[in-house]
């Protein structure tokens, strides 16, 4: 017999309110903003750097493959079978022959695309799952403003077609990099049937640019910092009022976590 518990597996994630749409999602995660304050602590270098982003990374995936990825009904044989007749687990799991295309956004979102690789490589049939590569660096004018991207390059293995593809990219200041980077995503031969983008941290500029040049995308974060904002902003409801802003003259995060591509390669040109 079948455990009515496991039929229909109801997962509700804990998020922070917010007048953003909804597919933005800003996680409501004590154990994870506790460890991303770490990351952006002053004093945190390699190797402590990778282990603590993989953590991180592993409650934005959690959210995103509980909440978007296909199910299907399974029976799996345990160990005990060859005591107890029939024990086995009935119930739903992650559909193994989900399509899923990760892309890794250099040079910070390497790192948490090969962890993502990983893990859905232990959920899905391996043949199905795919890691691609965009490299993207910042554009800037002669006082460090950013004043674009440079796409020096990619490397697509396929096409898209019903696959839920994610970009992971740990910090989404201006939003401009991604937006390149969906862009590339929607080149691609066939209709993904999901676009996710996963980040540590994310600002107001940055959900208003990708939200206006990709409706369709959904925005997965464990932080929204918006610490140049109004008193006002910041005693409100996240979006409800005018007089937020999250990035400062050279469009880092505030109060952000510094440039993680150069903490976690350490590298610093």
């Amino acid at each position: 017999m079948r455990d009515s518990v496991y039929q229909n597996i109801d997962y509700q994630l804990s998020e922070v309110s917010h007048d953003y749409g909804d597919k933005v999602h800003i996680v409501s995660d004590v154990l994870a903003l506790s460890l991303l304050s770490r990351i952006g602590h002053p004093s945190t270098r390699q190797p402590d750097i990778n282990r603590l982003l993989e953590r991180c990374y592993g409650v934005l995936y959690s959210a995103v493959v509980n909440q978007l990825f296909p199910r299907q009904d399974a029976e799996v044989e345990t160990r005990m079978a060859e005591s107890v007749d029939g024990a086995a687990y009935r119930g739903q799991i992650i559909d193994p022959g989900a399509r899923v295309v990760l892309v890794g956004v250099a040079r910070a979102g390497t790192l948490p695309a090969y962890q993502g690789f990983d893990l859905l490589n232990d959920l899905c049939y391996s043949p199905g799952v795919r890691l691609d590569h965009v490299y993207m660096q910042r554009r800037t004018d002669a006082e460090g403003r950013v004043v674009g991207v440079d796409l020096g390059g990619s490397k697509f293995g396929g096409d898209v077609d019903r696959a839920i593809v994610l970009l992971p990219d740990p910090m989404g200041a201006t939003g401009s990099s991604i937006s390149d980077a969906i862009r590339l995503v929607k080149e691609l031969p066939g209709a993904p049937q999901e676009i996710v983008c996963l980040h540590l941290i994310i600002t107001p500029e940055f959900i208003q640019r990708v939200t206006a040049a990709h409706p369709d995308v959904h925005i997965y974060a464990l932080r929204l910092d918006r610490g140049l904002s109004s008193a006002e902003a910041l005693a409100a409801r996240p979006g409800s009022v005018p007089g937020e802003s999250g990035i400062n003259e050279v469009q880092y995060i505030v109060p952000g976590a510094g440039g993680l591509g150069e903490i976690i390669n350490n590298s610093y040109a």
